[in-house]
């Protein structure tokens, strides 16, 4: 972690401890307590624990990282209670309001120390004690979900068959170091929308800057979760979202689309709305390309700085096959091959022996081995391969099977802009660095001023998924710059397809 955040988080702690001093002050002397300790921070936790008779080992877990902000409001609501102050309210304006309570109740006239011992002969409610440990249960599972690992939920194919629809995953937030929310103020366990009114569920009154803890960057072949790249504006609405953004939208509707212009025009049934980095949609892939690399794919191989890369085993392609034998065992080919004729995963062609397979880079090479296929090739028919795809200009003639090379940006590295690049770097200089980039009559201006070059501010990656011809990927979006990664797939604690999927539960992702 850099000097500089450890030193804005101790800074945010001494404030919390801090602010709540004038009036601490006056109550310290109605228990009987020098004012001058109340404006010594750390130590008037300290006093405070000493006067309430609670354990003081508290005021060390104030110096642990965040964990600490969530300790001072707890010793806070204990000192409260010397004043004989047991509300529900009371307890919550010493713990979110303490440096405008704690003046409020020094300058009650009925205010009076009332001491431990009357503390412990006071009890709780029923129903405050549920309410207590709720409380207690949701800080820290904030504090889990935020800083150690988080619940992911599979909701597409694009990772098939690695992942599948209704794997439910723990992503580890300590893989790559845990990153701060950009946007604390939101609702416990909700993403970017609340689940009853779909407003957004959290509130950009304060805003952070990126920080991540004790950094560590995605390797290649790691199975990452991070926000969508080109989430950043979407159009809220079913079918929308991330599914189809609005980025494209907007493309498709310059080039004459009168399906999508009219989408635009309808902000009542299509209303845009912009989310911070930490609330766009949480993609999955796979990192096949790190800063510094160069990517290219050639017939759905891809090549990292021209070593060609075997794809992981349970990767997913539409090939043609040709059998050896004159009809296919559907259970066969379920039990050994992993393809399910009922999900449409194989089918004739109409020609002898011949089918289309959706199959796994482990099924074709057994396939092969066992002597069932006497050739397998790839099916580039398949879908859409030819159509647009990043950076969606009339320079590059790439596909979706047949992309690159580009390089991937590195963080302190130096590109000189040409008429070939620009349209590939553009929007990670403009969107993801912040800067005001032009280009004008051939000549480029960042921020007002002519320039031939950038030097990158984050390290970037190339994300893929297993299902190469059935994924919405780096090569539709381009690059995902590092403050939008947000942890590595780790195990699949659970997984259902009308009914629990027995044989996934606790595996490793890999």
């Amino acid at each position: 972690m850099p000097l500089q955040h450890l030193l804005v988080i101790y800074l945010i702690g001494t404030l919390l401890v801090f602010l709540p001093s004038f009036g601490l002050a006056k109550l310290f002397a109605k228990a009987g307590v020098p004012s001058w300790k109340a404006y010594v921070p750390f130590y008037n936790t300290w006093v405070m624990q000493e006067i309430a008779q609670r354990p003081k080992h508290w005021v060390f877990w104030q110096f642990i990282p965040v964990v600490g902000w969530f300790i001072t409001p707890g010793i806070f609501i204990e000192f409260a209670k010397v004043f004989g102050k047991y509300s529900f309210g009371q307890h919550t304006m010493a713990a979110l309001f303490a440096p405008f309570y704690f003046p409020w109740l020094a300058a009650q006239k009925d205010t009076r120390f009332v001491g431990p011992e009357a503390v412990k002969r006071y009890h709780k409610a029923a129903w405050r004690e549920w309410v207590d440990a709720a409380i207690f249960a949701v800080v820290a599972a904030t504090l889990i979900r935020t800083f150690i690992f988080e619940a992911y939920t599979i909701p597409s194919g694009s990772m098939e068959k690695t992942l599948l629809v209704k794997d439910f995953l723990f992503v580890s937030k300590l893989s790559y170091g845990p990153r701060i929310p950009n946007t604390p103020l939101s609702v416990p366990f909700v993403h970017n929308y609340m689940p009853v009114t779909n407003g957004k569920s959290y509130s950009e009154l304060i805003k952070l800057p990126y920080i991540r803890w004790f950094a560590s960057a995605p390797k290649r072949g790691d199975v990452v979760v991070f926000n969508f790249p080109a989430g950043d504006t979407v159009i809220h609405a079913e079918g929308f979202e991330s599914y189809n953004p609005y980025i494209d939208i907007k493309r498709r509707a310059a080039l004459g689309s009168r399906e999508d212009q009219m989408v635009l025009a309808d902000r009542q049934n299509f209303p845009v709305v912009s989310h911070p980095v930490d609330k766009t949609d949480n993609y999955i892939k796979r990192c096949v390309g790190v800063s510094g690399d160069t990517i290219e794919v050639k017939d759905d191989v891809v090549y990292t700085n021209g070593v060609k890369q075997d794809p992981p085993p349970y990767s997913e392609l539409n090939y043609i096959v040709t059998v050896t034998a004159p009809a296919l065992d559907m259970d066969m080919m379920k039990n050994e091959y992993d393809v399910d004729f009922d999900k449409g995963e194989y089918s004739a062609t109409g020609r002898p022996n011949e089918y289309k397979m959706l199959l796994t880079y482990k099924a074709k090479e057994q396939m092969l081995k066992n002597g069932l296929a006497k050739s397998i090739v790839p099916d580039t028919q398949y879908g859409y391969a030819a159509g647009d795809v990043f950076p969606y200009d009339t320079l590059h003639r790439w596909s979706r099977d047949n992309f690159g090379p580009v390089w991937i940006p590195k963080k302190g590295a130096t590109v000189q802009l040409t008429p070939e690049n620009f349209n590939i770097y553009e929007r990670a200089i403009r969107i993801y660095e912040h800067n005001d980039l032009q280009e004008k009559n051939g000549k480029y201006f960042l921020n007002g001023a002519e320039t031939n070059s950038y030097t990158f501010k984050m390290d970037y990656y190339w994300m893929m998924g297993d299902n190469r011809q059935g994924s919405q990927d780096s090569r539709y979006w381009g690059f995902v710059p590092e403050n939008m990664i947000v942890g590595k797939a780790w195990m699949i604690w659970f997984s259902w397809e009308g009914g629990p999927r027995w044989k996934r539960l606790f595996n490793i992702v890999k």
